[in-house]
């Protein structure tokens, strides 16, 4: 049965939109199948959470690699790993997923929420530096929808003061600054394999060091404890089992080979659809990526509309524009209006920007951006439509 469209015909787009995660290539199901036949499914069995581990740190531009469970624990475990504990304070961006403020409280941490660059949505360093007090011990950039952090004005002044720099890369597999992998630049990199990332495996996920001291420390905290090279039950300090398995493993390795050409695949309909919004002239434009970004890997599109838009005509908007065929998401409300944030020890400073994208940006999910950039044109026409409709 046809779908009907927001003025009750048929829809700008009546076709399905390319499926997320893509389907299993044959090196995927290969490696699969042996890990299965082996029996060997866990880490400390099996060579392949390790050699992806040692791969995936590589590309980063990075010397070690630690495989786990998901981002969540690798921002946890990055932050324990580079001594962030009770009485500290992580400074950490208004506008991203909760798991940056939730993973600092796991390490017994406070997190203190800064606004974002009102034009890129990403952390800004002024907001940073005014929030830099005596407890402050690290500063969390995260590469936001696949773009990366400015990150040279943050390392320079977190070196000045000391801090800690945990790079949260999980929408950014592959993205470059000035020409430098993400995950390699600040102390620590995290990463996410989770169902919607570029890189999936369902859930995992991995923490990328450039000091043998840090990744001594990761590896620990992952392994219950032990220390590497050292006898299996003992347990020189407190960890926990976070080991990614051999199964995800498989499922990831091959992805190192075929995660560039994704990417252009991404980029190339980013580019059609801002292209075509100023064409059309709509009240509407991709939010641009942060100065020094070299490659963007487009995890979502970020659009942002003209005027601000109150939790309801928000709604309809997202309705009317799945009416047509084009699913979009409303992003992030501000981190520091979270219940779990907000009711905790948290410090939130004023965040105006976060706020205003909170009312104005919407997302296309990474799926429709794996279309050919043709096929940009029903996101122009679609917005088009649905704009013109609101009012």
């Amino acid at each position: 049965m046809t779908a009907l469209a927001i003025d009750g015909g048929t829809p700008v787009r009546d076709r399905p939109w390319p499926a997320w995660p893509p389907p299993l290539d044959a090196d995927q199901r290969r490696l699969l199948l042996e890990v299965v036949d082996s029996g060997r499914w866990g880490a400390t069995q099996g060579p392949y959470t390790d050699e992806f581990a040692g791969r995936f740190a590589d590309a980063c531009g990075a010397p070690h690699g630690v495989a786990l469970g998901n981002g969540t624990l690798a921002l946890f475990v990055a932050l324990r790993a580079l001594g962030v504990g009770p009485g500290d304070e992580v400074i950490v961006p208004a506008y991203t997923f909760v798991a940056c403020a939730t993973s600092v409280l796991l390490a017994g941490a406070a997190p203190v929420v800064v606004d974002v660059d009102p034009t890129h949505l990403h952390l800004d360093v002024a907001a940073v530096r005014a929030a830099i007090g005596p407890r402050t011990a690290a500063v969390m950039p995260v590469h936001l929808a696949g773009s990366p952090v400015d990150l040279d004005p943050l390392l320079a002044l977190a070196a000045r003061h000391g801090l800690a720099v945990v790079e949260d890369c999980a929408q950014a597999h592959g993205a470059t600054y000035r020409g430098r992998p993400v995950g390699g630049l600040g102390d620590a990199g995290t990463f996410s394999f989770q169902s919607s990332k570029a890189m999936t495996a369902g859930e995992g996920g991995l923490v990328t060091c450039r000091r043998s001291d840090v990744y001594e420390r990761v590896w620990s905290l992952c392994n219950v404890g032990r220390r590497r090279g050292g006898a299996w039950y003992e347990h020189p300090e407190v960890g926990w089992n976070l080991r990614l398995t051999e199964l995800q493993a498989a499922l990831l390795l091959p992805w190192l080979d075929r995660l560039g050409p994704e990417l252009d695949r991404r980029e190339a309909f980013a580019r059609a659809v801002s292209v075509g919004l100023r064409q059309a002239g709509l009240p509407v434009a991709v939010v641009p990526a942060p100065p020094g970004t070299t490659r963007d890997s487009r995890h979502l599109l970020m659009l942002r509309v003209g005027e601000p838009l109150d939790a309801d005509r928000g709604r309809r908007l997202i309705a009317a524009a799945a009416a047509e065929g084009l699913p979009l998401g409303r992003g992030y409300p501000p981190l520091g209006t979270v219940p779990a944030v907000a009711t905790g020890p948290a410090r939130v400073t004023d965040c105006p920007g976060a706020g205003a994208a909170a009312r104005q940006v919407f997302w296309v999910e990474q799926r429709v951006l794996m279309a050919a950039p043709e096929e940009a044109r029903d996101v122009v026409d679609i917005l088009g439509k649905v704009l013109a409709a609101s009012g």
